[in-house]
């Protein structure tokens, strides 16, 4: 089993579509190991995406990101990353293949409803800026 994290954006949480997209989750095999509501803070928001710093996106993503409360959630299964990735579809709304939540729910590049994880790597250190480890549900 593998863990991952998906932060459902302000652009999602706003128009209601946090529950739609945890159960799209869930019926895509995922299993809720860890959730919370946040707002983060300028700071916050550029330290999670410090590794875009000098992309031409970053001050809108950042600011995008402080809009309005997140939802950071833990998901468990098997090959979670890739499995994400996947269910999320592409980054640009007008890309992504049907059914994804990103071609449900996300409206643009910027505002696509929802990050993952790129990588177990990134997943691990994304899961600890939102999460400690007695904040997550151990699977059974």
């Amino acid at each position: 089993m593998e863990t991952t994290l998906a932060i459902l954006k302000p652009d999602a949480v706003a128009a209601g579509h946090a529950g739609k997209i945890l159960a799209h989750l869930e019926a895509q095999g995922f299993t809720l190991r860890g959730l919370r509501v946040v707002h983060l803070t300028r700071s916050q928001a550029e330290e999670f995406y410090a590794v875009h710093r000098e992309r031409p996106f970053y001050g809108s993503l950042v600011t995008f990101m402080t809009e309005g409360p997140v939802v950071p959630v833990a998901l468990e299964r098997e090959q979670a990353v890739p499995a994400l990735r996947e269910t999320m579809g592409a980054t640009d709304v007008a890309k992504a293949a049907d059914g994804t939540i990103r071609k449900l729910y996300g409206t643009s590049i910027e505002r696509n409803a929802i990050h993952g994880s790129d990588s177990p790597e990134n997943a691990a250190k994304e899961l600890a800026f939102f999460f400690s480890s007695a904040d997550l549900i151990a699977a059974r």
